[in-house]
């Protein structure tokens, strides 16, 4: 008797349709797969195991047999991820930025370590806060996580221009230079211009000090060639996701630049960050799908990022035209994927989101701007436009798009509307 599943596969088959079919997805943190990406998913490499380093004519590497077709796949993984962002080292074991994170502190932090990076306030990703493993790595017993204490951990946030989206160069290279920091990490989860790492950096080469640039959001606008270049600019390190801007399974990826005999000590360290640091088997069924998405940005990469910048600018500013407070307008909105649309005139962020969602199926996500100190009710929400430039969409749409939105916030239903604009734009470009 076989197992009954129909009720599941119901659920995954509304999932399906309703998300390709009939929403605009703004999430900035999400974006769709190819139909080679989704397709070639879907194999034997699901339930196998392969940790360590691919197997070598000269080496062994592996602590299992039957690895000679993953250990292809990985290597050419690493290889081709290499070329495309023009660095020395690749890193493609780690299941999600997240994780990339994971094994990166687990490698370079040690206990009373000193830290400086992006505040949640300010758009730094929780990995790299009190709570998340930056600063759980650094904890010793009788030190807390809450900063401003006697006793609290030592992460410090880098300082920031008035407006809150920029950090103030001239400080923080005296920050760095007064505190000598054990790591610096650069990039945000709310993502709007480049950081300033050439200044960053030059404080910190000098003084030895590991640079993490946390890219997760913008990996494929930076391979595009369209965004800053980290490693350019000075930078050790790139940890990133592989599904944001970078439109491939979900994965996440360690880039390393390393030149002398102390930096490729890190790098070794982070292989044993990553090994068995943070993973051991790296749900290996994606990686081919990972290595298709890197094909697909080297042919189509730089045509994608530019698009999707262009598409951010203009809706930031149709939703101007609207009479939406979007933020960073003096500085032209964003250079990156996304936008941050302060809401308070039009109600409770979080409400917002749940309403545009479920009753004009447009998806969002409400998120703390600068000066917010409440994550779970802030004035914003923040909002990408990668997946829907994936789709097809472009400047023109975007001002569709935005009127729908406007009237969305003030209580109108437009849910089929957004669905007869969504039916215009099903198939995948860029692939």
């Amino acid at each position: 008797m076989s197992v009954e599943i129909s009720d599941i596969l119901d659920i995954v088959s509304k999932q399906n349709h309703w998300r390709s079919k009939e929403t605009i997805n703004l999430i900035a943190s999400e974006n769709v797969q190819s139909d080679s990406v989704k397709n070639i998913e879907i194999n034997d490499f699901m339930g196998r195991y392969a940790e360590g380093h691919p197997n070598t004519s000269y080496q062994d590497n592996r602590y299992y047999e039957g690895t000679q077709f993953i250990d292809q796949i990985e290597s050419m993984a690493t290889q081709e991820l290499i070329m495309l962002a023009n660095c020395k080292q690749a890193d493609v074991r780690p299941i999600s930025g997240n994780a990339a994170n994971t094994a990166v502190a687990l490698a370079l932090l040690r206990g009373n370590d000193k830290v400086i990076a992006n505040s949640i306030e300010v758009g730094g990703h929780i990995s790299h806060s009190p709570i998340g493993v930056v600063g759980r790595r650094i904890q010793v017993r009788g030190k807390v996580l809450r900063l401003g204490e006697k006793k609290s951990i030592d992460i410090n946030y880098w300082p920031t221009t008035e407006d809150g989206y920029h950090l103030d160069k001239s400080k923080c290279v005296d920050l760095v230079e007064q505190i000598s920091p054990n790591m610096v990490i650069l990039g945000k989860s709310l993502f709007l211009f480049p950081e300033p790492v050439r200044e960053i950096a030059e404080v910190c080469r000098s003084k030895k000090i590991p640079i993490l640039y946390d890219g997760a959001h913008v990996l494929g606008l930076i391979l595009g060639g369209k965004f800053q270049n980290p490693f350019l600019e000075g930078a050790h390190f790139i940890n990133a996701s592989t599904h944001k801007t970078f439109p491939g399974p979900q994965r996440g990826v360690i880039l390393g630049n390393m030149n002398s005999e102390q930096e490729m000590k890190w790098w070794n360290s982070i292989d044993r960050g990553v090994m068995p640091g943070s993973s051991s088997s790296h749900h290996l069924h994606t990686l081919p799908g990972l290595l298709v998405a890197i094909r697909e940005m080297k042919l189509h990469g730089e045509k994608y990022a530019s698009q999707t910048i262009a598409n951010a600018k203009a809706f930031g500013q149709a939703l101007t035209d609207e009479g939406v407070n979007v933020e960073a307008r003096e500085f032209g909105f964003t250079e990156s994927h996304q936008l941050a649309l302060n809401v308070t005139n039009f109600g409770v962020a979080r409400n917002i989101a749940r309403s545009l969602a479920e009753k004009n199926n447009i998806i969002t996500n409400y998120n703390m701007l600068p000066g917010d100190k409440d994550p779970k009710n802030p004035s914003g929400l923040r909002i990408g436009v990668q997946e829907m430039t994936r789709y097809g969409m472009k400047e023109g749409e975007m001002g569709e798009l935005a009127t729908l939105m406007k009237a969305a916030l003030i209580g109108k239903s437009v849910k089929d509307e957004v669905i007869k604009l969504r039916s215009k734009y099903t198939k995948v470009h860029y692939a």
